[in-house]
């Protein structure tokens, strides 16, 4: 048994791309729009056009298609549920009925849109992640926030606990897996049994995996405090954050892309 096996949100791979070499701050405002635009989507043909591109996307990036899949893992039953909650609570005009749930036709038609939608924000997000490495989206979504320091919006302090997020989610779900292992070696049983029954097998799982994480933050946070860290205040960059003419084709592409999309809508083009 394997828990959460092959997650690949808050990983990255490294490669060669056009959008490897994006800024952060580029790439992270582009997933901005491309979600916000996903979902104020009303059409069905716009997420059409909008899972056109997500494959031309992932050429670009040179990233494997199979782990920008993964990162949808995590979301699968709660696309699922949501998909299902508007298939079966949506009025309309009813098609079938399954016992005292009807599907009507406005429910089939918000079932695929909100999970298309879902499944699109989380595919663009990881996308971004696999992407971009962690010092790199760090820096990114300091530099964004920076201006609303004017009002004491900590920056640097949320871009970093936002960053350690991301990266132990993974090392999270390895530590998950070892523990189950270790568990099941020594008998337990996770997989028989009714709902509470297969719930509490899970107690001593929950319970060495909080220590474990208290642990690693608080090794994390003696290793910081060792290399004499402070915050953001006076903190220089290895590699400053550059922006150039690639980021601004990027930006006027995407542009470009969601003003066709909305107009086509505002005109009724499509369905």
């Amino acid at each position: 048994m394997a828990f959460m096996n092959g997650v690949a949100f808050g990983q990255y791979i490294p490669a060669d791309s056009a959008i490897h070499a994006l800024d952060p701050r580029c790439k992270i405002l582009m997933t901005l729009l491309t979600m916000t635009s996903i979902f104020i989507c009303e059409t069905l043909s716009a997420l059409i056009l909008w899972g056109v591109l997500l494959p031309a996307t992932i050429h670009m990036s040179k990233v494997p298609v199979r782990a920008v899949l993964r990162s949808a893992k995590p979301v699968i039953v709660l696309i699922a549920f949501t998909s299902l909650l508007h298939l079966f609570w949506t009025p309309g005009h009813e098609i079938f009925r399954v016992a005292f749930l009807s599907v009507t036709d406005k429910g089939c038609v918000m079932a695929v849109r909100m999970g298309l939608r879902l499944f699109y924000l989380v595919l663009y997000a990881g996308l971004l992640t696999l992407t971009t490495s962690p010092s790199e989206l760090s820096d990114g979504l300091e530099a964004i926030m920076r201006p609303f320091g004017r009002i004491g919006l900590p920056s640097h302090e949320i871009a970093m606990m936002m960053t350690i997020a991301l990266r132990f989610i993974p090392t999270l779900f390895e530590e998950t897996d070892r523990i189950i292992k270790s568990q099941m070696s020594r008998g337990a049983d996770f997989e028989s049994g009714g709902l509470v029954r297969r719930a509490r097998s899970y107690i001593p799982v929950l319970i060495p995996l909080f220590v474990l994480v208290f642990q690693r933050a608080d090794t994390l946070a003696s290793a910081m405090e060792a290399r004499c860290y402070r915050g953001g205040k006076g903190r220089v960059r290895m590699y400053p954050l550059k922006w150039g003419a690639g980021e601004n084709r990027a930006l006027a592409v995407l542009a470009l892309f969601i003003a066709v999309i909305v107009l086509a809508e505002r005109m009724n083009f499509w369905i």
